[in-house]
């Protein structure tokens, strides 16, 4: 995916669905960004790997973004395998059509599993925290 400079780029509708996260990366010329359960930024990338024979995976590789500046990364997650396909092509384009509400519930469960199934803090939660409050 080619990403667009850092200058505001215009959204183009006719790409695509906003709403699905191959959609999205198309009408915005960037990838998506969510907020996860932890309270921090992440984007988010479809990858994919050639598995077993001529089989490819497809998953998502989400970067996580650091509070201050939010310009530089602190850790990424990465899912299992969400499609798998003959193509590498056709995987990527299966994963591109989850919806972006489907995707931040595979970003927050990995949340979750990362913390041991422990709550995790929202942002507003840790500056309150930060306050003495």
């Amino acid at each position: 995916m080619i990403l667009g400079g850092a200058q505001h780029q215009q959204p183009d509708h006719s790409r695509g669905d906003a709403n699905t996260l191959g959609g999205y990366a198309a009408v915005h010329d960037r990838p998506a960004a969510f907020e996860g359960a932890d309270g921090f930024s992440y984007s988010v990338e479809i990858l994919a790997d050639e598995i077993a024979g001529s089989r490819w995976g497809a998953y998502l590789l989400f970067v996580k973004w650091s509070r201050i500046g939010a310009s530089s990364p602190m850790g990424h997650l990465e899912s299992e395998y969400i499609a798998q396909d003959a193509s590498e092509t056709a995987a990527v384009l299966a994963v591109g059509r989850m919806t972006l509400t489907e995707v931040t519930t595979v970003l927050d469960a990995m949340i979750i599993a990362r913390e041991g199934g422990a709550p995790v803090r929202r942002w507003w939660d840790a500056m309150r925290a930060e306050d003495g409050a």
